[in-house]
């Protein structure tokens, strides 16, 4: 029995296996190649035909852009065109404005310098002025001062001898008189 299944069972083995030699591999593999070729002509061929309508999707879209764009593009470069020469003008007033105001700038701060100076110098003087004045006036007070203080001392002095002589000579005229109480504390 075993060896009765040995023998079914290689039967069925060469049965199942067809006799396969290098050629029949060979065509086998040729098969294999050529149906991957194909298959990826095929992708490729699909591919292409994507990337060919995508092109001429993207041609149309550049086109309309084209066409908008276009007109604006134009007209910007003859706004320039024609604004140009007017830039131009206005940069080169502003430039010599400026060149102006520079100018005016430093006259206005030299003439500022002058006019300080010239303030200094005058306050200065007047300082000097005032200060003389002042010390004149000092000086007259106190000459008017010595002048006048001086006579009116002596004359105080003359004033309060005479009082002192006229208060001896009343004490010594006047006899002492008792004096009462009632004269005493009223």
């Amino acid at each position: 029995m075993r060896l009765r299944a040995a023998r079914l069972f290689d039967a069925r083995r060469t049965s199942l296996m067809p006799n396969l030699d290098s050629q029949t591999i060979l065509i086998a593999i040729l098969a294999v190649v050529a149906f991957a070729i194909l298959v990826q002509t095929i992708l490729l061929l699909a591919f292409f035909l994507i990337v060919r309508r995508s092109v001429r999707a993207v041609q149309r879209e550049y086109e309309g852009l084209r066409d908008e764009v276009l007109p604006i593009v134009h007209n910007v470069r003859e706004l320039v065109a024609r604004v140009a020469p007017h830039i131009e003008n206005t940069a080169s007033d502003v430039a010599a404005l400026a060149h102006g105001l520079r100018a005016q700038t430093a006259d206005l701060q030299a003439a500022a310098s002058d006019v300080l100076g010239r303030l200094h110098r005058q306050v200065v003087r007047i300082d000097a002025m005032v200060s003389a004045v002042f010390h004149a006036v000092d000086r007259a007070s106190g000459f008017v001062s010595g002048a006048v203080a001086k006579p009116v001392q002596q004359f105080s002095h003359i004033l309060t001898s005479v009082k002192a002589v006229i208060d001896s000579l009343r004490k010594k005229s006047a006899p002492a008189a008792p004096a009462s109480d009632d004269e005493i504390f009223s």
